[in-house]
């Protein structure tokens, strides 16, 4: 499989499967440049011992493209998409990616919008290639598209909690991560996915478990744009750990 560059970075096994098939009807004058073979770009490039098979490195435009079909199935999950929706989403994709990539992620947004596709094939295929922390970040750039305008859609939350499952994220990753954006009284628990009854050493361990997990340099992979968005997950996980240390009166 080759690789394709465009504006949101160089595309490897996205070019196969379900996506790639979603990417040739939709990417057209996106493409920046002509289909290349690499040995350590595509789905048939496997890193690791001999005979061992792992998981291709993710890249940039893998990354992208699955975040731009994801929000597409999320944002028409009500059955409509009104302008003022397509405005918070570039507004999102401004902040996070910056004018230039926004602008060609939106032109390729409207075409998806109104492509037909196999959203459960999509998720498969992403499972299989991408590894965990890129796809829990995936998951997060879903709840913040989805909470753009300032509300929390019974539809769209409902479609991300599919996407989650089919993506293979555990139930409790995805209430850990829904939890930084439809706060509640026990947000900060879900967080860091204990229950209100831990022990104030089972806090502890909890923390330092999700700061692992969420560590921003497991998705330094997928560039400066992502990255600097994970980090904003990882603040999370800190705030949470300080409420429940000052709601506890723990050192």
């Amino acid at each position: 499989m080759g690789a394709i560059k465009w504006i949101g970075g160089v595309i490897g096994w996205a070019t196969g499967g379900i996506l790639g098939s979603i990417i040739g009807y939709t990417v057209g004058s996106l493409i920046d440049g002509a289909v290349s073979k690499s040995p350590s770009q595509g789905s048939d490039s496997y890193a690791g011992e001999p005979g061992r098979r792992q998981r291709p490195v993710t890249m940039e435009g893998d990354f992208g493209v699955s975040l731009l079909v994801l929000s597409a199935a999320v944002m028409r999950s009500d059955k409509k998409v009104v302008k003022a929706e397509l405005d918070f989403v570039k507004a999102f994709f401004v902040r996070n990616f910056g004018e230039v990539k926004a602008r060609q992620y939106i032109l390729m947004l409207r075409d998806l919008l109104n492509q037909p596709y196999d959203l459960r094939g999509v998720c498969q295929q992403i499972r299989q290639f991408m590894d965990h922390a890129s796809r829990t970040q995936l998951v997060h750039y879903l709840y913040g598209i989805s909470m753009s305008d300032g509300q929390a859609h019974a539809s769209e939350l409902e479609q991300i909690r599919l996407i989650t499952s089919w993506l293979g994220i555990s139930t409790a990753d995805h209430e850990s991560i829904k939890a930084m954006f439809v706060k509640d009284e026990l947000s900060a628990y879900k967080i860091l996915e204990i229950s209100k009854d831990a022990t104030d050493e089972e806090v502890k361990k909890a923390y330092k478990k999700m700061a692992v997990k969420y560590h921003p340099d497991k998705v330094s992979h997928l560039g400066e744009d992502v990255q600097k968005a994970a980090n904003e997950k990882f603040k999370e996980v800190n705030q949470a750990y300080e409420s429940i240390k000052k709601q506890r009166g723990m050192n």
